[in-house]
């Protein structure tokens, strides 16, 4: 066992040390047993120089919990102990964002898991409206600017507040089964990476070749921060809940859901099988060359945890020998590498892409195309025309029907929802206000799966996969990764896109702080 114990951060960037958190769920209410049962655990296991910090979630499933902060600090106060803060954008609006980042900071509590969140889904008296206001790419690049020293508005100057030292880490999944939700993933990485990204935490799966693809790809293509692998001690209930895709973004495969049924039924107190399973996954990922693992399970207890991580460790220098028993592809999945059948896991070639994954454009897509090709880039035949008309209509009677008539015609055709701070043009003219329940300006969320929306699943597609399948189609699917659209300002609301477009009003023109 590890002697000396280091933070959090310390752990994560380690090259000698493979770092553990233990996931804890607080649950609803403020002074039931769940909420004591945290800090209990943190007392008992906080002296252990194998976890790092005690992952503290907030609101999973969409549904209301109590707030972390308050376990968090107790957690420091009363232990020393660190604790990894889930931190979501679904519920607050960027104010709030940043007015809790300043209480973390001001109450020591600096390392966060930055997410955009699953979609509500229950709350007092229904379902509560979702606020996704800034997406998680937003969020990693404010604590940025933060941890440089945040220049504010001052009267008719500016002031920098004290930096703050946040670790701020996000999620990625390598669990998806499409080719252009797969790489819809990917290209957010590399976007949370420029943006601030310090360390990635997957979502949860048990393919290993998948495991595996995600650290190649790191690798190939420089993403430079840790890699965190996640572990769920895995009962029969949370499986079939994760096969149905109720808990968002995590994956059980119909084979997988049938060989646990078939040991549930074998070996009806199966705890102690589910225990080794995790043991073994601990093993794989730390063989592969993750830098660490998260482990959670309903019920976990300290001494299982400890089950665990000995297992794992006395596992561990035989690794490629349970890479089998992690052998859950999704039917007909993508894999960014070629098989290598030596070890059932990647080589370092990737598969060809060049025929798969794209889709022809419309008619209308292409009418939107040479719409915009033409009128809106300053290179563009009809710009400076087009321009000189849209600065005398801004100022003029024409300025009110104008806005109505890009509202009908955009709502119309494109489902527009009158922000006044298009993107539509960036994402395959599709608007992420409409057509993305999360209003994600920033590239796909974890939640969907087969290629759907995670709201809508079956129903709509990924409004970012259908833009990879376009954009792909003409060879630029790869601009993904390159593009940051700032978050919607809504002093533009119901106002012209085309008009704030023109008169320098819109995301193009604004400096974004």
């Amino acid at each position: 066992m590890t002697t000396n114990k280091l933070s959090y951060k310390e752990a994560i960037l380690s090259k000698n040390h493979f770092s553990v958190t233990w996931e804890l769920v607080p649950g609803r209410g403020s002074k039931e047993i769940a909420q004591d049962q945290v800090i209990e655990t943190a007392k008992k296991a906080v002296a252990d120089p194998r976890i790092s910090a005690f992952t503290i979630t907030e609101n999973p499933s969409g549904k209301p919990a109590i707030l972390p902060y308050p376990l968090a600090k107790e957690i420091l106060d009363i232990t020393g102990g660190e604790t990894l803060y889930h931190f979501t954008c679904k519920d607050k609006n960027r104010n709030e964002i940043e007015s809790q980042l300043h209480a973390f900071n001001r109450s020591g509590l600096e390392n966060l898991l930055v997410m955009t969140g699953d979609y509500t889904t229950d709350g007092y008296a229904g379902r509560p409206k979702p606020v996704f206001d800034i997406d998680a790419v937003h969020a990693l690049r404010m604590i940025r600017r933060m941890n440089e020293g945040y220049e504010i508005p001052a009267g008719k100057k500016t002031k920098t507040l004290t930096p703050t030292d946040f670790f701020a880490g996000a999620v990625v999944s390598p669990f998806k089964a499409t080719e252009p939700e797969q790489m819809a993933q990917y290209y957010k990485m590399h976007q949370k990476t420029d943006n601030g990204a310090q360390y990635f935490i997957t979502q949860l799966g048990y393919d290993a070749r998948k495991f595996d693809e995600l650290i190649k790809y790191a690798n190939k293509y420089h993403i430079g921060v840790p890699m965190i692998g996640n572990i769920f001690v895995l009962s029969l209930p949370v499986a079939k809940m994760m096969n149905k895709n109720l808990i968002p973004g995590c994956v059980i495969t119909n084979k997988m859901l049938a060989e646990l049924e078939a040991e549930k039924a074998e070996f009806p107190n199966n705890h102690e099988r589910q225990l080794l399973r995790s043991a073994k996954l601990y093993a794989v990922l730390k063989g592969m060359g993750y830098d660490g693992v998260t482990i959670a399970g309903h019920g976990m207890s300290y001494e299982d945890l400890c089950f665990v991580l000995d297992k794992g460790e006395e596992l561990a220098p035989n690794w490629l020998d349970f890479v089998k028993e992690f052998d859950y592809p999704m039917d007909n999945g993508f894999y960014y590498f070629e098989k290598d059948p030596a070890t059932g896991l990647n080589t370092d070639v990737p598969v060809d892409r060049s025929k798969t994954g794209h889709k022809s454009n419309t008619l209308v897509d292409k009418f939107f195309g040479l719409f915009h090709s033409t009128v809106f880039k300053e290179s563009a035949p009809f710009y400076p025309m087009v321009k000189w008309f849209a600065k005398r209509i801004d100022k003029n009677f024409l300025k009110k029907p104008f806005t109505w008539f890009e509202y009908y015609s955009k709502t119309f055709m494109n489902e527009c929802r009158f922000c006044g701070d298009c993107v539509m043009h960036e994402i395959a003219f599709q608007c992420p206000m409409s057509k993305c329940p999360k209003n994600q300006r920033n590239g796909a969320c974890g939640g969907g799966r087969d290629g759907y929306c995670e709201v809508y699943p079956g129903e709509q597609k990924c409004i970012y996969v259908v833009m990879y399948e376009k954009l792909k189609a003409h060879d630029k699917e790869y601009s993904m990764k390159l593009r940051y659209t700032p978050p919607c300002n809504w002093d533009l609301y119901k106002t012209s896109s085309w008009l704030n477009f023109f008169n320098e009003r819109d995301y193009n023109y604004r400096k974004d702080v």
